[in-house]
């Protein structure tokens, strides 16, 4: 029986977290899923734990104190209480941060009761940081020895007033670091070289590239999916993709492109609130998130280039569904997202001023990708090999030291 926690099942990762659960389910095993927050998977067994009360009493913790992952008690009692009533062979653990989950409480569990083995997926890097998931942009490497003096407090999980990183670092250390038979998975190779430098080297961590549906992102053009967002047909469209637009993912990268390019292009950024739509110059055509597959699939299609200005990325299934749909991109050489370009489906660039961008759009123009051979080097990101990939990793039960290997 392998039992999944996560903070949601929608976004990237709960969408991982189905994958995974459905493969297992095909491969025999019993499964459920549970989730802190919004609705359950409702195709496979999953069940929701929090509730309103427990993750706005999280959000205030946090908010004052800097306490990400000490809220939630009740709702994470009755987590556990369902984990032993259960009884799982496998706990796979995903996102722990996101105002649901009390850690205290769940690894005196895994620590102390749990007898069979544990899975955690890294999808960013907040496990071994006193506060923060994601750190490149502030170029803040304290995690390496210890945190204190957070430069990212204010960033999520926002803290307004406390600064508790460098108690959050040893209990962190402590609670994680006590774990039995856990193998820690990470998406990239780049995520993979971080982990081995923190606390966590003293385990296995092993990598697996995330997957996509190649059927579902595919060249679908279709020019209508322009015409219903009132994006002109006659431009060249440089496209953005994010769940969320903030800093880090390079919004002001494409503000500041957009007084640089010719008018041949058009800049379309998919993913924003409407207060962002309402902010934008009218150089840049935004849209809001698109649940639709087929729709984004078009949009994809449409664009002539998909540039991912994000900083910091452990993965970046946006990048990979650009690629399926033959779409060549554009990524920054800062984190995980440089491990899916290559000649025959883009360019990684090592800085990002305009100019930088602009230069890179000609390079691209000169290197008259063609569709199929971008589509080609996505087709080892296929969602089912990744599904069994992890089901694998069930299977062998891998377990011993940190130089144990690697999947990939």
């Amino acid at each position: 029986k392998v039992i999944q926690i996560n903070t949601v099942c929608n976004t990237s990762t709960g969408k991982i977290m189905g994958d995974i659960q459905r493969q297992a389910e095909k491969a025999g095993y019993e499964t459920l899923s549970f989730v802190g927050r919004r609705a359950p998977f409702q195709d496979v067994p999953c069940e929701k734990f929090g509730n309103v009360l427990s993750f706005w009493s999280h959000v205030m913790i946090n908010t004052i104190f800097d306490r990400q992952g000490y809220g939630s008690y009740f709702s994470t009692r009755k987590l556990v209480k369902r984990l032993k009533e259960e009884k799982p062979d496998i706990i796979h653990l995903h996102n722990l941060h996101g105002y649901y989950l009390n850690l205290p409480v769940l690894f005196d569990y895994l620590n102390n009761e749990f007898k069979g083995r544990i899975f955690w997926t890294f999808h960013d890097c907040w496990p071994f940081t006193g506060h923060c998931p994601y750190f490149t942009d502030k170029k803040c490497y304290k995690w390496l020895k210890e945190c204190g003096h957070c430069p990212n407090k204010s960033e999520y999980p926002i803290s307004l007033f406390f600064d508790a990183s460098k108690m959050n670092y040893r209990k962190k250390k402590k609670m994680f670091c006590g774990l039995k038979n856990l193998t820690v998975i990470v998406p990239s190779e780049w995520m993979a070289d971080l982990a081995r430098r923190s606390f966590f080297n003293k385990f296995p961590i092993k990598v697996v590239h995330n997957g996509i549906d190649l059927e579902a992102f595919s060249y679908k053009p279709d020019r209508r999916v322009l015409r219903k967002y009132g994006v002109s047909g006659e431009k060249k469209i440089l496209l953005g993709v994010a769940g969320v637009w903030e800093r880090r993912k390079g919004l002001d990268d494409f503000l500041y492109l957009s007084k640089e390019i010719s008018e041949e292009y058009q800049i379309v950024l998919i993913g924003l609130t409407k207060r962002q739509i309402k902010e934008l110059p009218e150089t840049v055509k935004g849209i809001g998130h698109t649940g639709n597959v087929q729709e984004l699939a078009e949009l994809y299609s449409s664009a002539h280039i998909f540039i991912n200005p994000s900083v910091e990325e452990s993965f970046s299934l946006v990048t990979v569904e650009a690629i399926a749909c033959g779409t060549p991109v554009m990524v920054l050489d800062t984190s995980a997202v440089k491990e899916l370009v290559c000649e025959d489906n883009g360019i990684v660039l090592g800085s990002h001023k305009p100019s930088d961008y602009i230069e890179g759009i000609k390079k691209i123009e000169s290197m008259k990708l063609e569709r199929k051979r971008v589509r080609i080097t996505a087709e080892k990101y296929d969602v089912r090999q990744f599904a069994e990939k992890m089901v694998q990793l069930y299977q062998t039960g891998c377990h011993g030291s940190s130089s144990a290997g690697r999947e990939t």
